[in-house]
């Protein structure tokens, strides 16, 4: 900082302000400032910033699963929206069915000394063995679907009722749903929403298959789905209807003649599958951006309302023959 404050002709204290982002600052000084720092190739360093600031503008991130869709596009989002706000995010990933690791990597991020912890957790029992901490920084749970407190997630049951609902208006009375896996709170709202959207329009309770989040699984259940003599189906997650589109083309089934399909959560292929998937958007951008200003300047109850899901139509929906 000497030497850029030599060559800009001001004192450690401008330079200090202007790393700051200080407003008391002249753009003319800033300017001849962030010059010198360009000159002489100066990095800041944040571990001695935040040993004199007692800030180290630095979220810490705990994922539980990141291989799935949701979470890992969460976690990129999330990223994002940290540096758009000034900080860096530093993460942790553990098994959610080894308690212990999750308190070793939640140990971790508060040694590292966040600021505040975003918990991408869609699983239970990561929300389970964090219900014990006294972690003594801001914490939000993301992909918890309501559960437990302060957590942010996209409405997952509204977002079900919205895919059962594109079908009934489409005219289907008997509706399946290709589950995901029992452990994930999203699976498990997703599954209530489809129940009591059924039942909100008097229709019979449909056929319950549960999946595993991936194409296969959603291939494996064609033969399930022509047993059940339904016309069409929900699956709770856009990988497991390209699998089941995949099966029923094989099978001889036109989508959307034979039987019509909806999924869940808008990824980018959807719009390029056979037919092209009619689904339920998640606002992930969103959810990240009130979780960390969430975590940065604690958890307003209003910041923390559920994002809405959107129905994205596309060819997947027709009436039934």
């Amino acid at each position: 900082m000497r030497d850029v404050a030599a060559r800009a002709g001001v004192s450690r204290q401008t330079v200090s302000r202007v790393l700051n982002d200080h407003p008391d600052v002249a753009p003319e000084t800033q300017e001849r400032v962030r010059a010198a720092m360009a000159e002489l190739g100066y990095r800041m360093n944040n571990a001695a910033r935040a040993l004199g600031t007692r800030r180290s503008r630095t979220l810490g991130v705990l994922a539980s699963d990141a291989l799935q869709y949701g979470p890992s596009r969460s976690i990129a989002a999330l990223e994002a929206s940290a540096r758009d706000a000034g900080y860096w995010v530093s993460a942790a990933f553990a098994d959610a069915g080894d308690a212990a690791a999750v308190v070793a990597a939640v140990d971790h991020l508060v040694a590292q000394g966040v600021e505040g912890i975003v918990v991408v957790a869609p699983h239970a029992r990561t929300l389970a063995a964090l219900d014990d901490l006294r972690i003594g920084v801001p914490v939000i749970t993301l992909h918890s679907a309501g559960r437990g407190a302060p957590g942010l997630s996209v409405d997952q049951a509204a977002g079900a009722r919205l895919a059962v609902a594109a079908l009934a208006d489409a005219g289907h009375t008997r509706i399946a749903h290709l589950a995901g896996p029992a452990d994930w709170l999203e699976a498990e709202s997703r599954a209530e929403g489809f129940a009591a959207e059924l039942a909100a329009r008097g229709l019979d309770a449909g056929p319950v298959i549960e999946g595993d989040w991936s194409a296969g699984s959603g291939y494996a259940a064609v033969a399930a789905v022509r047993e059940s003599g339904v016309t069409a189906v929900f699956a709770a997650n856009d990988q497991m209807a390209l699998g089941l589109l995949g099966g029923l083309h094989e099978a001889g089934l036109a989508v959307p003649g034979d039987i019509s399909v909806v999924g869940f959560d808008d990824i980018p292929d959807a719009a390029y599958y056979w037919p092209q998937l009619t689904t339920v958007r998640q606002d992930f951008d969103e959810l990240a951006r009130r979780a960390v200003a969430a975590a940065i300047g604690g958890a307003a109850a209003s910041a923390l309302a559920p994002v809405a899901p959107e129905l994205i139509a596309r060819s997947s929906v027709a009436p039934p023959r």
